[in-house]
């Protein structure tokens, strides 16, 4: 059992963030198989495909560079482990998410190249539920780790974009 103490060395969260994203894929390709409604006449699919590739190649990219910088920073970028460093390099000069933007894109993509209008309609109600059930605790963990640093960062930087 979990002392109060371990719970406050984490974010809490108990439900892994890319697993939204998976669950709401697989919901949406669900429904899309069941009531199929296509984005675009076969004849444009190309145009879709390009840009699904695209969304996924920059979704991958920005969630490896943010990877990549929490490490160089020292700390781990899985919220079930203690946060040792914040940092505010790489992506995180653009974005405070850019792991949850990346997926999102991974998201955004994989729905363009199915040419599928249900997985496509879930992604922003999985964004949604990262914001409220995963950003918000891991903002308040931040906020309670490194006070005035991480309050100061922001109010300068915007959550998404």
């Amino acid at each position: 059992m979990e002392t109060d103490e371990q719970t406050h060395a984490t974010s809490g969260i108990r439900f892994p963030p890319p697993f939204y994203y998976l669950i709401g894929l697989m919901l949406g390709f669900w429904i899309q198989w069941l009531l199929p409604v296509q984005l675009v006449i076969t004849a444009h699919r190309s145009l879709l495909s390009i840009a699904g590739a695209a969304a996924i190649f920059l979704g991958l990219s920005l969630g490896a560079w943010a990877v990549i910088t929490f490490r160089h920073a020292g700390t781990s970028p899985n919220p079930h482990k203690p946060t040792t460093a914040f940092t505010t390099a790489g992506p995180y000069r653009f974005t405070r998410n850019p792991m949850y933007l990346g997926l999102t894109l991974v998201s955004l993509g994989i729905s363009l190249l199915g040419n599928a209008l249900w997985p496509l309609l879930a992604v922003p109600v999985v964004v949604l539920l990262v914001d409220r059930n995963v950003i918000t605790r891991e903002e308040r963990y931040l906020e309670r780790k490194f006070g005035a640093d991480y309050l100061g960062y922001r109010q300068r930087m915007r959550r998404w974009l």
